[in-house]
């Protein structure tokens, strides 16, 4: 009995947790940037893995801002080895939106089995399927085959996503968000149907991310705050002048290393 009450107060605090923290980052983006926001209504009602572009680190606080606030928002992510160490993993901890996964190769079957559990209980687990920033708003890296191999596994819809406009972040400039037609799957998360999904997702992704050009840089708070908590595998922004779209990089499917 006791045990039972302490669950359900847990789950309280999970909830209320969650709703402070979507009523908190709605209000700062949406009095940041001006929002401009299509295919929401696309959406399943139920369960679904959503698979986003990637310009900055602002992208998800972007979905907690424009999402429907149910089902539940998750966020596949960041690549940590221990949440409970460093203010900002704590942080992330305390909302109950992120889904971690260490960053060493035997967690990938504890990570199958968190995401597997999020669309189990009929959330939306969103993933940031290039795993890195980059420049270039209308580009589009090789995607990895996790969000593929999760809906096929849960069977539940694939749902492709462009967030345009976050490469900079000004004040009162526009940010884009896209959500394309969900991708039915069926069958088992064989490689040959992991694959052939994650092309398809590549595509109607890339699709989507089109005609969104490149903005100016902004004055030095702006610029301050695009690179605040950028990770630039580079080590700095790259030129996106420079940048080398995936169809020329031969494959838009990343291969886990």
């Amino acid at each position: 009995m006791i045990g039972a009450r302490r669950a359900r107060g847990a789950r309280l605090r999970s909830e209320l947790r969650y709703v402070a923290t979507r009523l908190f980052v709605g209000a700062v983006v949406r009095g940041y940037v001006r929002l401009r926001v299509s295919g929401l209504d696309r959406l399943p009602s139920g369960a679904c893995v959503l698979c986003f572009n990637h310009q900055s680190w602002t992208d998800p606080f972007v979905l907690l801002a424009v999402l429907p606030w149910w089902p539940r928002l998750y966020i596949f992510g960041p690549r940590e080895a221990d949440m409970t160490r460093g203010w900002r993993n704590r942080l992330m901890a305390w909302t109950g939106t992120p889904v971690p996964y260490r960053p060493a190769g035997d967690d990938l079957r504890g990570a199958a089995r968190r995401a597997q559990a999020v669309l189990e209980s009929g959330g939306i687990l969103a993933i940031a399927g290039e795993g890195r920033i980059h420049a270039g708003e209308a580009e589009l890296l090789p995607l990895s085959e996790g969000a593929a191999f999760f809906a096929l596994r849960a069977g539940v819809p694939l749902v492709p996503c462009a967030i345009n406009g976050t490469s900079w972040l000004a004040f009162g400039r526009r940010i884009r968000v896209r959500a394309g037609p969900p991708i039915e799957v069926s069958g088992r998360p064989t490689q040959a149907a992991v694959r052939e999904l994650t092309e398809r997702l590549w595509t109607e992704l890339h699709e989507l991310c089109q005609g969104y050009p490149d903005p100016a840089p902004p004055g030095w708070f702006g610029r301050w705050l695009t690179e605040a908590f950028n990770d630039w595998p580079e080590g700095a922004r790259p030129d996106v002048r420079r940048v080398t779209t995936a169809t020329d990089a031969g494959s838009p499917i990343r291969r886990e290393s």
